[in-house]
């Protein structure tokens, strides 16, 4: 009986190690993505500075919008690791979906910016300011779409793995992923918008 117990703890143990190796692991990545982003804004800000644009030819109320759909995503996003937490599975696929109808909502106005802009001649090749803001803004698109397609694959694993702590843990990555786009966000939206706008 001693041998059994000692036996499952040792699994348990392993299991505890490999989870905080694959969390340690995310953060890394999550560190190397903040790099990417970091060199992407002072490139921007190097560029901004040098380069004249109007900055009206940008919509902050549709800019504001697109930031308000972000950060209830992430309220959302939060639901959706205490149900998972507190094994709520009816909720944890809810917020899921609300989480991913916000995420494709906001990225489907990220989308109608880019192509209204193209429309009216403000093309990457144009100058290096819209070069360096089609680079930015893309990359953070194209990480939401990463997280959409993140989603999908949540709501799968959440029928079979819905009660182990192996999906808990990989909510808990998702939720650090989604968490970060947002700051990553607040940053263009300060950056970007709101102080191209007073400069």
């Amino acid at each position: 009986m001693h041998h059994m117990i000692h036996k499952h703890k040792n699994i348990l143990d392993k299991c505890n190690v490999l989870q905080s190796n694959n969390t340690f692991g995310f953060w890394l990545y999550l560190m190397s993505d903040c790099i990417l982003f970091a060199t992407m804004f002072a490139v921007y800000c190097v560029v901004r500075i040098n380069v004249k644009i109007n900055h009206n030819i940008f919509d902050l109320k549709i800019v504001f919008l697109e930031t308000i759909i972000l950060l209830i995503s992430s309220i959302f996003c939060g639901v959706v690791v205490l149900s998972v937490k507190y094994q709520k599975i009816l909720f944890t696929y809810i917020f899921l979906i609300l989480t991913f109808l916000m995420g494709s909502l906001f990225l489907y106005f990220e989308l109608n910016e880019f192509f209204n802009l193209v429309n009216l001649g403000y093309t990457p090749q144009k100058n290096g300011f819209f070069s360096s803001f089609f680079t930015l803004i893309g990359m953070h698109g194209i990480h939401i779409a990463c997280g959409l397609f993140w989603i999908i694959g949540l709501l799968f694993q959440a029928n079979k793995l819905r009660t182990s702590n192996k999906f808990y843990v990989n909510i808990l990555c998702f939720s650090l992923f989604w968490h970060f786009l947002d700051i990553i966000w607040i940053c263009i939206f300060t950056i970007v918008y709101l102080s191209g706008n007073i400069l």
